[in-house]
């Protein structure tokens, strides 16, 4: 069993680093918020008080933090993991960042001889909890093959995508047919409302057609059930549509339909609407159709 490291501690960090400690991997643990790290403890974590302890007590470090300025933080600022960490060390980055940033948290690695992969995931917290992730990875064949027993205990899958840099690309890839796909879905579903057709009914028809998908699975029920407690939130979907936007422009590549996803998320976080789940993008939809989408 390795000595695996783990920082940051929320939403999907939490049940990650416990479906490890209980696989009997002896985790040290660390968050920037004291309170996050108490149920990882009380499940068998060692506290660390920083994130270049964890680096020092650890074999394989999983970054797991909100964005790139908080993972390029907590990789080679000061304090950071590189500073506990020693040459044949292995990074973890499973936060969903830029490409870019990716890329140059992979460079400070490199210089100081500790393998680095990007892997970002998908399935939000109900996948982390029950160990059944989608993983996107970058880096070095040989570093994937040394992570890839700790990606079957978080994961269900986990694919190596290419180069350092090459996991966040795809997970750009992920959110923006997810994103796009919720769209349609709330217009859709709010289209069969207005035109007095309960939207249960229309979801149960076509589920099991063409456009069935696992997105329309997941997230149909909850939009007209009116249930839009977070599983992923739209605050964190947007900061991913803005890091495509972001890498698309850097690729002088035209995304029309990102661009709209990102106006959407903009006007929902703007509204006050970040903090539910994605799902809420129906909310967008029914302020200008002036209709509510539930069930009948």
């Amino acid at each position: 069993m390795a000595r695996v490291g783990f920082i940051g501690l929320g939403i999907m960090g939490r049940p990650m680093a416990i479906n490890l400690i209980k696989a009997g991997h002896e985790v040290t643990a660390f968050d920037v918020f004291p309170e996050a790290i108490k149920p990882v403890a009380e499940a068998g974590a060692t506290a660390a008080s920083s994130c270049a302890e964890v680096g020092s007590a650890s074999d394989i470090v999983i970054i797991m933090v909100q964005d790139g300025p908080q993972a390029e933080t907590a990789v080679a600022g000061e304090g950071g993991v590189l500073d506990g960490s020693s040459s044949g060390d292995l990074i973890v980055d499973m936060s969903s960042i830029a490409p870019g940033v990716s890329k140059r948290i992979g460079k400070a690695c490199d210089a100081k001889g500790v393998g680095f992969l990007d892997a970002p995931v998908s399935g939000g917290e109900p996948f982390a909890i029950s160990g059944d992730l989608a993983i996107m990875v970058g880096g070095k064949a040989d570093l994937f093959e040394t992570a890839k027993p700790l990606f079957d205990i978080v994961g269900a899958s986990a694919v190596l995508c290419g180069d350092v840099g090459a996991g966040n690309v795809t997970k750009l890839a992920n959110q923006i047919v997810v994103g796009a796909n919720i769209h349609g879905l709330a217009e859709a579903l709010t289209l069969a409302t207005k035109a007095g057709v309960n939207p249960e009914t229309v979801f149960n028809a076509i589920k099991g057609g063409l456009a069935g998908s696992n997105v329309m699975n997941a997230k149909g029920p909850m939009m007209f059930e009116r249930n839009f407690k977070a599983g992923f939130r739209i605050e964190l979907h947007y900061k991913d549509i803005n890091n495509a936007m972001e890498t698309a422009r850097e690729l002088g590549l035209p995304l029309q339909v990102t661009a709209n996803l990102q106006q959407v998320l903009t006007s929902l976080v703007e509204k006050g609407y970040g903090k539910e789940d994605h799902s809420g993008i129906l909310h967008f939809v029914e302020e200008n159709a002036g209709v509510e989408v539930k069930k009948f």
